[in-house]
């Protein structure tokens, strides 16, 4: 992806997250390189090392979700959470920070 793209999308600053980037290239989790289609853009791409550190964090982080917010609400207020959350993902929307304009691409 862009990483001018995955900035907006992380509603940080370009430089903030190529620093992130940074840090994640020395432990081998992802790779940048120049865009093919457009020199001026750099792409970050998931390494496969960076692939499997993703998918190995995944289920402990939806556990961790469920047990932490999910279970302790009844039905009742898991809508409310949601009807809550729409609306402030409006707002946040409608912010000039993130604001993607197209449906984002599987990862690289």
């Amino acid at each position: 992806m862009r990483m001018s793209t995955l900035a907006g999308y992380s509603n940080s600053s370009l430089s903030r997250l190529s620093r992130a980037v940074a840090r994640l290239e020395k432990k081998n989790w992802v790779t940048r390189s120049p865009d093919s289609t457009d020199g001026r853009f750099t792409l970050a791409t998931l390494t496969k090392l960076g692939r499997t550190r993703v998918d190995q964090a995944q289920p402990s982080h939806v556990e961790l979700v469920n047990r932490l917010i999910f279970e302790p609400l009844s039905q009742a207020q898991a809508r409310q959470l949601g009807t809550i959350s729409t609306r402030i993902t409006s707002a946040i929307r409608s912010e000039d920070g993130w604001q993607p304009t197209t449906t984002p691409k599987a990862p690289q």
